[in-house]
């Protein structure tokens, strides 16, 4: 990956978020971003990379904006406001309760309570993280198409209502603070397993969730994000174990605990039992529990699935989808035997909700290959590979394939 492509990923969101904030608007701010990597493109390699990358694209698509909008007669009269907007923003001094992070800015934008709660997710995962329709697409278990209307008709919505481009005051962020959790965990999700490409991690994004959740609890503490953010930092201090010397996945199961973190495993499982402990407990606060337990096992025959499936019972309660059933169905496979779990699998996949959902063939090809039923075993695994886009996934699933005989 060329310097300039690893810089548009760890910063092309936090770019397009202050662009947005200086021009006013997505469709212009687009523009420019693409006009200051373009620059990029070109001065870079001849005069090297600036000492402040972010700060150079920001101020070049910003420049760029302005020359766009002085050559079109259609946002004359726009002009004059953004470039004063612009030519004073460095100038401009926050208030006490400004939020100065344009991405947090952005995302509590994005999140604005006169659009659909599916539309405010769909929009900041494309907005904020520039993921494509595709990956939002299969975090939602939807249609790409389905995903791009959403995010069509929230652009038109925030256009056309005039809806502001501002930081709500403290009270209001209740009312948003559900959806923006939600946006974190799902950007979290896309960086710690990648749904696309060829690598399992993404982690530019698995970084900006964690730094967004630690942003959110200075701002506007509650137990609900100490449990998203003891989740997330949980997750993330398994990261240099999940991934072999070639990039692939190395499971739960097999993976070298010593390489685990145990600074963040602490760190997560105290913001974890902080947040179990102010009910009304909540979805990111049990899985934060569980991933709790999973920690506190020092060899993978310790685990307390016991306990996990406890776990699992009040999450589902908290979160009634079929991916947390199937969660629950894999716990109960390694509490009760495989059986125990399979039939709750086949009665998942059976209703439909998880067609298309990767990881529940994959889960039912596990428990078949333990059950000595290889054949059944193969078909599974190669349905979730027909499923899987992301290589070290498909690399993965391909060589249980060959392996079950």
């Amino acid at each position: 990956m060329s310097d300039l492509d690893a810089i548009f990923r760890a910063e092309r969101g936090r770019v397009l978020a202050s662009l947005i904030r200086l021009l006013g608007g997505f469709e212009l701010a687009e523009e420019a971003l693409a006009d200051a990597f373009l620059a990029a493109a070109t001065q870079w390699p001849r005069d090297g990379v600036p000492a402040n990358p972010r700060a150079w694209l920001v101020s070049a698509g910003r420049f760029k904006a302005i020359d766009r909008l002085r050559r079109s007669g259609r946002f004359r009269q726009a002009l004059p406001e953004l470039t004063r907007q612009a030519d004073s923003e460095d100038n401009v001094q926050p208030e006490p309760q400004e939020i100065e992070d344009d991405t947090l800015r952005l995302v509590l934008v994005c999140c604005h309570p006169a659009l659909p709660a599916d539309a405010q997710i769909a929009l900041t995962l494309r907005e904020v993280c520039g993921l494509t329709t595709e990956e939002i697409a299969a975090a939602f278990l939807a249609s790409p198409a389905a995903i791009a209307q959403r995010i069509v008709r929230a652009k038109a919505k925030i256009r056309d209502e005039h809806l502001p481009y501002e930081v709500p005051p403290p009270a209001e962020w209740p009312a948003r603070l559900d959806a923006v959790l939600h946006v974190v965990y799902l950007i979290f999700n896309e960086g710690y397993s990648a749904s696309r490409g060829d690598g399992l991690i993404r982690a530019e994004l698995a970084a900006e969730a964690i730094r967004l959740a630690r942003l959110l609890k200075d701002l506007h503490p509650s137990p609900d994000v100490d449990g998203l953010l003891g989740l997330m930092v949980l997750h993330q201090s398994r990261a240099a174990a999940r991934i072999d010397a070639e990039g692939g996945i190395v499971l739960l199961e097999d993976q070298d605990r010593t390489l685990w973190d145990r600074t963040l495993m602490a760190e997560g499982t105290t913001l974890a039992q902080l947040a179990f402990a102010s009910p009304p407990v909540g979805a990111y606060t049990i899985q934060a529990m569980i991933a709790a337990t999973h920690a506190s096992a020092l060899e993978p025959g310790d685990t307390d699935w016991g306990r996990i499936v406890s776990l699992y019972d009040l999450l589902l309660v908290a979160d009634p989808s079929p991916v947390v059933a199937l969660n629950r169905a894999v716990a109960i496979a390694m509490r009760d035997g495989p059986s125990a779990g399979l039939a709750l699998i086949d009665a998942l996949l059976a209703d439909g909700r998880l067609t298309a959902y990767r990881f529940a063939p994959a889960a039912r090809a596990d428990l078949l290959r333990r059950l000595g039923r290889n054949e059944e075993a193969k078909a599974a695994y190669q349905r979730a590979l027909d499923l899987a886009q992301q290589g070290a996934e498909r690399a993965f699933l391909t060589s249980r394939i060959e392996a079950t005989t």
